[in-house]
């Protein structure tokens, strides 16, 4: 099979979806690798690589896209989307459910996309899974930055130091996204609260993070929590769906000024009610005294981590679709999101 990888053109994004060791592994097994010139640069991967992988570099977006299988990180802006067409196959994250556009512009063009965040695998999402690890850790790293006075924050030291108060930290879903922002939190020496209406997804944190405050979602106990929290972190998700707005303005309103906000969930259309997508060029923006971030690709400030965390995740499903498992793999047809201008998850047809 022809498997074309494009330059990702999301402003600041610095992925690839796969590492030459992957694309190699692909050369090996007699497919065709073509990756578009510079595109893993910014995760430290350069053209002579990819080379010497078995992959051939090309100059134009137009060429990538001859390919038969489209393997990338992000959804597809606008040009891309023109040069797809009906029977190709696309793989990557998509959100659709958060980028209306983006689907309208894939049933238009009739191509089977799969998306990485939908694939399941005995109920769990492993091509999600270390993208919101590292979304999580990364939350964390951007809270205690922004939550310094020269950044117009409180002006607090996270854990505190030499008996004086921690910080208060509530993070919004303990799946992997939450449960990470919650490791780091607490290695800070943060008080932290986590909250999630499942008892088995508690249940699993507070096992391997006994220090962490676990506890069913209440909009009541929130509302008690949040004028001594220091920093909210959203991470609620649900496969393929919008995420649900659990954070209100009028909860917002109950947090001091200098106080920080961080929507993890932002690809799905966020959790906060009223936020807005940020990017890396600006990542926070300030609302009342409160700063809200909600970076669209936040792991990808972290290409090298990022590439090769993924392209471990999605190699073995790249592997199955090059050859010919899709019609047949229970797991290949979890990801799929559309195919032949219809809408394929049922996410989507809500």
């Amino acid at each position: 099979m022809k498997i074309g990888i494009p330059l990702e053109r999301k402003l600041l994004e610095g992925r690839i979806a796969l590492t030459p060791t992957a694309v190699a592994s692909l050369v090996q097994q007699g497919h065709q690798l073509l990756v578009e010139v510079n595109a893993g640069l910014k995760s430290g991967y350069n053209n002579q690589q990819y080379i010497n992988a078995g992959a051939q570099i090309v100059a134009d977006l137009t060429t990538v896209y001859s390919a038969d299988l489209i393997i990338k990180v992000k959804e597809p802006i606008a040009e891309e989307i023109q040069l797809l067409r009906q029977h190709q196959l696309l793989f990557c994250y998509l959100h659709l459910a958060a980028y209306p556009e983006v689907l309208a512009g894939l049933l238009t063009q009739k191509t089977t996309a799969l998306a990485f965040e939908t694939l399941t695998v005995d109920g769990r999402l492993p091509l999600l899974a270390p993208m919101s690890a590292i979304a999580g850790r990364l939350a964390m790293q951007l809270a205690i930055y922004y939550l310094q006075q020269n950044n117009n924050g409180k002006g607090i030291l996270l854990g505190g130091v030499m008996n004086t108060p921690k910080g208060v930290i509530v993070v919004l879903g303990a799946g992997v996204a939450g449960s990470h922002a919650a490791a780091l939190a607490l290695a800070f020496g943060a008080e932290v609260y986590v909250f999630d209406r499942s008892e088995q997804a508690l249940a699993a944190l507070t096992e391997q993070y006994p220090q962490a405050h676990a506890e069913i979602f209440s909009e009541a106990r929130l509302a008690e929590l949040l004028p001594q929290t220091d920093i909210v972190i959203g991470a609620i998700l649900i496969k393929g769906a919008n995420a649900l707005k659990v954070l209100t303005q009028a909860l917002q309103q109950l947090l001091n000024k200098g106080s920080i906000i961080i929507d993890i969930a932002i690809d799905q259309g966020g959790c906060v009610e009223g936020i807005r997508a940020t990017d890396w060029q600006q990542p926070i923006y300030w609302q009342a005294g409160i700063g809200y971030i909600a970076v669209t690709n936040m792991p990808g400030a972290v290409p090298r981590t990022s590439t090769q965390a993924l392209s471990a995740a999605i190699l073995p499903y790249v592997q199955k679709i090059a050859a010919g498992a899709l019609a047949i793999d229970s797991e290949l047809q979890s990801a799929i999101a559309v195919k032949d201008g219809k809408v394929i998850h049922s996410a989507l047809l809500i």
